[in-house]
């Protein structure tokens, strides 16, 4: 039988010499059986397991139809439209998608919520082929009049029960309804609950469904792992013990403030880590997951956010620090490694209490392992973990300068109630800037600035008269705890 290449595929010329300039020979299943469909134009229900290499089953046919369609782009008229439900997953669509459009000089453009909207805006007026978009902001540039989606081709809705499951179904709906019906449509879920399959009736016509595996099925090249431990003290040093390793590896935590405080514990440990979690800045989240990607940070702390879309290549291991809450977020967590044929590890780390919602959680994913009982010392663990990464000296917090003007808390400024502190300190020293983060702290009338919630007392010294001419001390104010987004 002969072997099955992107060109017997009917993939034109350019996008293979741009895939094997990439190291991508050979089609993964997804795409050598949707390729055929979507490249003739039909519109195709893709449902395969994560990491199965669907981006580029969807991206292909996306450029190739647009480069051979004699149509031209047009300011704020995109002619080939990618939904996905967070904007990490947007930007690895994106990713994956610009090296193929450069190579039918095509331009690609991201569009999401949590940035100014200008920088979206000028690429649209001056014209773009493709849109990957998250559907709030698209929507709102929608109504804006900064864009309009009647010359819309192809449309690709990714990750459609995740989109269900964050509430997005009734957006999708507008946008796809703005969409010419005579588009080609192609739809990707791993399962069709929550109101997907409605989409599907409305929205796809003569469709034909792909499905390389059971939906939520875990992958074959993944070895699962049940670490027991007998208290948090045990499970602390264990996990620590997981994240020395030198490969790349992602923890995740059920909350946001634990994946903060666990990634600074384990960097004030000599092991770089970085956090990912909703409370994170745009500028802040990308910073953090070039760092990981780049190895400058060999582990990631994220919380679910982190689940779907996030690509980074060799990913070795993924623990569950704390066990998640249903499967299919077990399987998405997981996914994270042995992606597009790799192999990889995934170890839960389970205490006392929480042995038998795991037991149902296994269960319902489908994955037969004996839990183990476990220290950061047991021979297992260390075997698993590997060749321990040299310790990384963090580098020291320099304390943020006094804002101009300031003075220390109890001297005289000759302000009433005290001096207002622009651009106080922050946790740990740390200027705003540094932290990356979500707000910090805001001022109260005339106190000083503060962060993480704590109070600072500024002793007022612009000591004022009472009516009876008697001198009284003005109290400084407490200023307000900073704010989380």
């Amino acid at each position: 039988m002969p072997e099955t290449t992107f060109s017997s595929l009917g993939v034109p010329r350019s996008l293979v010499e741009s895939l094997t300039a990439r190291g991508m020979t050979a089609p993964f299943p997804i795409q050598a059986d949707t390729l055929p469909d979507t490249l003739a134009g039909r519109d195709v229900l893709g449902r395969g397991k994560t990491g199965s290499g669907k981006t580029l089953a969807f991206s292909i046919p996306m450029v190739a139809r647009l480069a051979g369609s004699g149509t031209r782009r047009r300011p704020s008229r995109p002619r080939g439209l990618v939904l996905a439900p967070t904007r990490e997953l947007a930007t690895q669509i994106t990713a994956t998608l610009e090296p193929l459009a450069q190579a039918e000089k095509l331009t690609v453009t991201t569009i999401f919520g949590g940035v100014s909207q200008n920088r979206q805006v000028s690429a649209l007026k001056s014209g773009v082929d493709i849109v990957v978009a998250c559907p709030g902001r698209l929507e709102d540039l929608m109504r804006q009049g900064f864009v309009t989606l009647d010359d819309v081709q192809v449309t690709v809705l990714d990750e459609a029960d995740h989109m269900a499951d964050l509430g997005f179904l009734p957006g999708v709906t507008r946008i796809l309804n703005a969409t010419p019906s005579r588009g080609q449509r192609l739809l990707f879920s791993a399962t069709l609950d929550n109101g997907v399959d409605k989409l599907v009736k409305r929205f796809l016509t003569d469709q034909i469904m792909h499905s390389v595996d059971e939906a939520n099925s875990p992958v074959a090249a993944m070895t699962h792992h049940v670490f027991d431990v007998d208290g948090v003290e045990t499970k602390k040093a264990l996990v620590e013990k997981l994240a020395s390793g030198t490969g790349r590896r992602i923890l995740f935590m059920r909350t946001k403030h634990q994946a903060r405080k666990l990634a600074k514990q384990l960097t004030a440990a000599g092991i770089p880590s970085v956090d990912l979690h909703g409370n994170l800045s745009q500028n802040a989240r990308d910073r953090n997951l070039a760092a990981f990607s780049s190895g400058t940070a060999r582990v990631l702390v994220a919380t679910d956010v982190a689940a779907r879309g996030v690509h980074v290549d060799d990913v070795e291991l993924v623990v569950h620090v704390d066990p998640p809450a249903e499967h299919k977020a077990y399987l998405h967590r997981s996914g994270r490694t042995a992606r597009a044929g790799s192999a990889g590890d995934v170890v839960t780390v389970v205490l006392p209490e929480q042995r038998r919602d795991l037991s149902v959680l296994m269960r319902k994913a489908a994955i037969k392992v004996t839990p183990i009982p476990s220290t950061a010392n047991s021979a297992h663990v260390a075997e698993l973990v590997g060749d321990i990464a040299p310790l990384v000296t963090p580098a020291p917090v320099a304390e943020a300068a006094p804002a101009r003007g300031r003075r220390p808390a109890g001297t005289a400024t000759g302000r009433r109630g005290g001096g207002t502190a622009r651009g106080g300190q922050s946790r740990g020293g740390q200027s705003r800037s540094e932290q990356g983060g979500g707000r910090g702290g805001h001022s109260g009338r005339g106190g000083g600035q503060s962060s993480g919630g704590s109070r600072t007392h500024s002793q007022g010294a612009g000591n004022r008269r009472n009516r009876s001419g008697a001198q009284s001390s003005g109290q400084g104010t407490r200023s307000a705890g900073s704010r989380q987004r």
